[in-house]
């Protein structure tokens, strides 16, 4: 198996805060920055990391059940087909479900409209203990919102600090953001599209409103450089993950999920009670 430093993937997607301007056409996205080996190699890593990964979460999981404040949030953000849901199944389907809390964002209800944006994204927030994962996000606020006028200008441009204070509340309270858009190039949605529709059992997952959106790929590539660039924070960075290479960009979150869950330096919670009494009362105890 290829050998591959965690830190160096992470850094080489991870955008730096600060840097100004993004320009998403001079990112590669059939690239695997950060890992030198091919597609059986890079699977191979990805299972190799999942016991570290599993005990680890569960590590945090455990310690949210002993008191302990920290979560991770988990961002996916991506255009459709750039492989939101086959990251949760093959990367997210590492760990204990019972640990995990996903959410999917669709369009907003009329109860959601009618309060503030940022409303229906803290009632679906991880609890302490837990990995959290949004498929789509606050994010669709200031991307479709601003490809599709859904929202005045003005609006727009308060969204991107109101989001940037949000997460910053959310890192000071113990949560770490994982921010990922996933970058997948226009000629491979296109494959992929065209896949559902050589497929009766992918239909379902075909929506003719994808091509009306594909009209707009430059407004949201656009859409997305200003998001990242307004948003991109040293508590809340992004990360942009080449995705036309799907074995590439499920180890590229596995390796972001690790990498942050190694950073928390994770023990198991001491008992509460006194072990030896409770061997004793065990040993003791009449037969039943």
């Amino acid at each position: 198996m290829t050998a591959f430093a965690l830190s160096d993937l992470t850094t080489s997607l991870r955008i730096p805060p600060g840097t100004g301007a993004i320009d998403l056409s001079a990112i590669e996205t059939n690239a695997a920055p950060g890992f030198d080996g091919d597609k059986k190699a890079g699977e191979a890593a990805l299972l190799a990391l999942a016991p570290e990964l599993a005990d680890l979460q569960e590590r945090l999981f455990a310690e949210g059940r002993a008191g302990g404040r920290r979560n991770i949030l988990l961002v996916l953000q991506g255009m459709d087909t750039s492989g939101k849901g086959g990251t949760l199944r093959s990367t997210v389907g590492l760990v204990d479900p019972q640990g995990v809390r996903i959410t999917s964002f669709k369009a907003p209800t009329r109860e959601e409209l009618a309060h503030d944006f940022l409303w229906r994204i803290t009632k679906a927030l991880p609890e302490v203990g837990m990995l959290g994962v949004f498929d789509r996000s606050h994010y669709e606020d200031v991307l479709i919102a601003r490809v599709r006028e859904l929202a005045p200008k003005d609006e727009i441009e308060r969204r991107y600090d109101a989001i940037n204070a949000w997460e910053a509340e959310l890192a000071a309270e113990g949560t770490t953001i994982i921010k990922c858009m996933l970058h997948i190039s226009a000629a491979e949605q296109k494959e992929r599209l065209l896949a559902r529709l050589d497929d009766e059992t992918k239909y379902w997952k075909y929506n003719p409103g994808d091509v009306d959106e594909r009209e707009l790929w430059p407004a949201y590539q656009e859409a997305y450089e200003i998001a990242i660039a307004r948003t991109n924070t040293k508590v809340a960075p992004w990360h942009v993950v080449p995705a036309d290479k799907k074995w590439y960009r499920n180890l590229a979150i596995g390796t972001l999920l690790l990498d942050a869950l190694r950073s928390f330096d994770l023990g198991w919670p001491p008992a509460d009670f006194d072990v030896e009494h409770e061997k004793r009362r065990l040993l003791d105890e009449k037969p039943l």
